[in-house]
Parts: structure tokens; sequence; C-alpha cells
């Protein structure tokens, strides 16, 4: 493993101690990671190395980060020395950072914290969380397409394109039967055996390509195995293995997100009705995870009237309305309860109605897209400092 160190220091100081000191420490680091770490100018490219620190040597340096940002990408790792107003330095450099929605961290401390957590940096980069594609967003998700490469960039996050075909091969591989007792509802067996078969088949693409999760072009199952994505769905978002449906990478990241940071499941929903007076929202979808639910039974899938789609009862509890944007720089939060499961012929199988705390015009006005996420609880503040601190932007 490479690490390159940019030094940043002002003219003040002695440059003989602070080049003895800056050996020092780096000699400790090698020795604790058993990494390569080389001291190169400002102007050495960036892809040169597998991990990138910013040293700052003394205090009044910051104007030295300063000129020299444009050269570095986020996250902006500050590794410090304990003497020289290094630290000083480095928290106004952070706190600039934070004031512009950058991501960046200080390392300070004794040396085995540091080497500690340059070694779980390091497993990050060389080691990228992967999430699939499974086909590509439905037709009708028009405003659902994100930069790949923007998204590993940005969130070490690498997506994996996986033809539907690959899946419907994996599909046709599975026979097997249902254990009577693995649901608490009942419906039609040939229906639920197809379903699992889906999920069987999922499963396969998720350890053939290491994923953390997915999202698939599920309509595209309704006419080539005349079944629906809906049960598989909820049943790995309970696993912990992130799956959203009609290819919506933003909510597959959003979910992901959600995961990694709250280690809870979220239900991925259409906004089906706004009351701006009452400033209530109606959202519904056929995926819900069963461990969202306090009690489900299954029904078809709703548009198609095939397959098997779950129709959930939800807490009426606090909730998070969530999503980012296709664009990868803004996210909305909204905090609100819910009211009122729903019955209606009209709308996808789990119906829920939402008061909200906040501006309920934001859909109407300044939307980031179809689907949200719904979680329970009131996680505002740890959703927006995690996403503030890769750079986005909250929309309200």
């Amino acid at each position: 493993m490479k690490v390159n160190i940019y030094p940043i220091l002002s003219s003040l100081h002695d440059n003989n101690f602070i080049e003895s000191e800056r050996n020092k420490l780096l000699e400790s680091l090698a020795s604790r990671t058993g990494y390569s770490f080389n001291v190169v100018p400002l102007n050495k490219l960036y892809e040169d190395c597998d991990l990138a620190l910013i040293l700052v040597e003394s205090g009044g340096s910051e104007n030295q980060f300063l000129k020299n940002i444009v050269k570095f990408k986020a996250p902006y790792i500050l590794l410090t020395f304990g003497h020289n107003n290094s630290l000083a330095a480095s928290l106004e450099i952070l706190t600039y950072l934070r004031r512009n929605n950058l991501k960046g961290e200080v390392l300070h401390g004794d040396n085995e914290y540091i080497a500690k957590r340059i070694i779980e940096l390091a497993n990050k980069i060389a080691h990228p969380d992967r999430l699939g594609v499974i086909g590509k967003p439905s037709d009708w998700l028009i405003s659902s397409n994100v930069d790949y490469k923007e998204v590993k960039e940005r969130f070490n996050i690498e997506l994996v394109d996986i033809s539907t075909q690959e899946l419907i091969n994996e599909i046709k591989k599975h026979n097997e039967d249902l254990a009577p007792s693995m649901f608490k509802a009942t419906f039609n067996y040939d229906e639920l055996k197809k379903a699992y078969h889906i999920y069987l088949a999922l499963l396969n693409l998720v350890n053939r390509y290491n994923l953390k999760g997915f999202t698939i072009r599920c309509f595209d199952l309704l006419d080539t195995v005349h079944s629906t994505a809906c049960l598989a769905l909820s049943l790995f978002n309970d696993e912990g293995i992130i799956g959203t449906c009609e290819g919506d990478i933003p909510s597959l990241l959003g979910m992901f997100f959600i995961r990694h940071l709250l280690h809870k499941p979220s239900f991925q929903a259409n906004p089906s009705r706004i009351d701006v007076i009452n400033n209530e929202i109606i959202l519904a979808h056929c995926t819900i995870p069963l461990k969202m639910t306090k009690s489900y039974k299954f029904d078809t899938h709703f548009e198609s009237k095939i397959g098997v789609g779950i129709k959930g009862e939800m807490d009426e509890t606090d909730v998070n309305i969530f999503r980012i944007s296709p664009t990868l720089d803004s996210f909305v939060c909204l905090s609100g309860k819910i009211k009122e499961n729903l019955n209606e012929l009209n709308l996808c199988r789990t119906q829920i109605k939402i008061k909200l705390n906040d501006d309920i015009t934001y859909f109407l006005k300044r939307s980031l897209g179809n689907h949200h996420l719904i979680i329970y609880g009131d996680n505002k503040d740890k959703i927006r400092e995690y996403l503030l601190n890769f750079g986005l932007k909250e929309v309200k």
C-alpha cells in the first residue's frame, strides 16, 4: 500500500527541525502499518498513490492548504504533529471544509491510533463496496440515472452492471419447495414458490458479484417469468442486503447509507397523494421489509395483478422521509409521523399517511425524484451530518 504525504508548512518555522519530526512520525507509522510512506511535492499527481494524506506541519499553514486545495480530492485527510500548532491549523482547515460542505478528517493522537485509522481508510479505498444494477432504470424513471464514476469517487462505491438475462437464467435453475412455516401469511402456493425462486436467483448474483445490495429493473420479470421481485426485495432488506426496485439507483444508494449509518431497513415508496392544507402525504409500494411491519398479508403486485406483493401495516410512529439526488450533490430528509394505514384499491399494497413536521411543498416545488425512503424514528440530525461530510447539500 503506497501512501503519499503532502506537507504544508508556514515559512516561519525551522525546516530542519520539522523534517526531523516528520521522519520520526512516518517511520513510526510505516513500522505499524507496513505501508510505504512517500513525501511528495504538492504538484505530484494524486493518482500515484493508494491513499493521500495532507501533513499539516505547523500553524500558519492554512493559506498553503487554501492555495493548493484544487490539487486534492475529498475526503481531505489531515495528518498532524503534536507540536508547532499543527493541530490548531488542522482544526481551522477542518472547519473551513465543513463550512463548504466538503468531507474531511483530522488524524491526531498517539501513533498507534493514527496507524490504525490509516489502515481503516486504506482498506476502505482498496475494497470499495459493490452494489449491483440488474438491468437498468425503468423507462419511466427518466431522472434516476447516476454517474458511475462520481459514485466511485465521492462514496467509494462501485456500481456493477448485471444483465436481466443473467438473472432470468438463474431463476430457471431453481425448483425448490417452500417450507410450510416460512411466512406468517398464506397465499397461492405456486405464486409464493415462484417469488421465492426469484429471491434464490438474486442471492446467487449477490454472492457471485460480492454485492452489498442491488437494484433491479423488476418489471422485466412480468413477461419473462410471470412473477415479481417484491417479496425478494423485502426479504433481502430484512437480511441487511439492500434491494430496491425499478432500477432506481438513487434509492439504492440512499437505502445503503441508511443501513450503514443507522443499521435499520427502510421502505422505498411512491408519493401518491398530497394534502397541502393539512401538510399530509400518502405513500405506497409493494416491497416493504417484513421487519418494518406489525402485521402483513400477501396480495398480487398492484400494477400487474400477478406475482406476490406485500400489504403491510406499519407502526403509527415518528418517521423520516429521505432521498438523495440523482446528481449526488444534495439530499432531503423530512420529519413526520405515520398517522394511518390505508386500504385503498387504486394504490400499491402498503399504504401510509404521514403528517409532516416540515414543509410539504418540497414535493411540489423542489422534489429530488419519485421514490422516497421511509425510516422509523427521527434520525434527521445523524443523516444530515453523515451526508454533509460527503459534501452534499440539504434541500429543505
